[in-house]
């Protein structure tokens, strides 16, 4: 009989007709390395300086870790129930209603990670600009406060590369490294944003953002106390490969392997 997409697969590579079980030609197809997957998109990175912004990171990475800084806002954080997984008597999940209303806005937690010392911390605003921006900048100089240069990784957002802001890195030795276009994996605090919010969001219904902030806050104490926590570690590798994936959708794919 006809099975579907996977024996057009067979009409359109052989040109002809193919007559066989579908169990039997998923498993045809599975030996040799074919599935039924859904279409993946891609873009094509428009940033002139696409090669020598990684390039950069990579060096200050490697060359000062112990003054740099990943900086980035997470969100929007909305206030709503959401689902997750957590330890509950068997046959008896916790309950989340599946009705609200959006009645508090959002919020934006502008987040930074010392990658020397790998500390977390963040402030939360109402809205991202260049204002709240320099504001959550600040404190990272101060961090460092013997004025020899400090570098901080951020992203192309206008709040982050306007005037303002390069005046302010110019006049206390602060180099900005950004981040090409479309390539947000290549900050580092990317992979902290997985474990913020599996373990500071999933399963929660806060009543408000300032019980939320405090949820926040209350992980980021605890995570700079058990940096090394298995758990910890194992949700910052889950954030790095979904990362490393998306590197692969945007960037055009892994390159094709030819066979021996």
């Amino acid at each position: 009989m006809h099975s579907g997409p996977q024996a057009a697969y067979l009409r359109r590579v052989h040109g002809r007709v193919i007559r066989i079980g579908r169990e039997a030609l998923r498993m045809l197809l599975a030996r040799r390395g074919v599935t039924f997957q859904r279409t993946k998109t891609w873009k094509e990175p428009p940033d002139p300086d696409r090669d020598t912004k990684p390039d950069r990171i990579e060096e200050v990475l490697e060359r000062f870790p112990d003054r740099v800084f990943a900086f980035d806002e997470f969100g929007p954080l909305g206030i709503r129930p959401t689902a997750g997984s957590c330890w509950a008597k068997q046959g008896k999940p916790n309950r989340l209603p599946a009705t609200y209303r959006r009645t508090h806005g959002v919020t934006y937690f502008h987040d930074c990670h010392s990658v020397g010392d790998d500390r977390l911390w963040g402030v939360n605003r109402h809205r991202k600009g260049t204002a709240n921006t320099l504001a959550a900048l600040k404190p990272i100089r101060v961090a460092r406060p013997d004025g020899a240069p400090i570098y901080i990784i951020l992203d192309n957002l206008s709040a982050h590369t306007g005037a303002t802001i390069r005046r302010w890195a110019k006049e206390n030795q602060v180099q900005l490294c950004f981040t090409p276009t479309y390539a947000s994996w290549t900050n580092p605090i990317e992979a902290h944003f997985g474990p913020l919010r599996q373990f500071t969001l999933a399963n929660s219904h806060h009543p408000n953002h300032p019980v939320q902030t405090r949820a926040l806050h209350r992980y980021l104490r605890w995570r700079n106390a058990h940096s090394r926590h298995p758990d910890v570690l194992a949700a910052q590798r889950k954030e790095r490969a979904r990362i490393r994936s998306e590197k692969g959708i945007r960037w055009g794919g892994r390159p094709f392997q030819v066979a021996a």
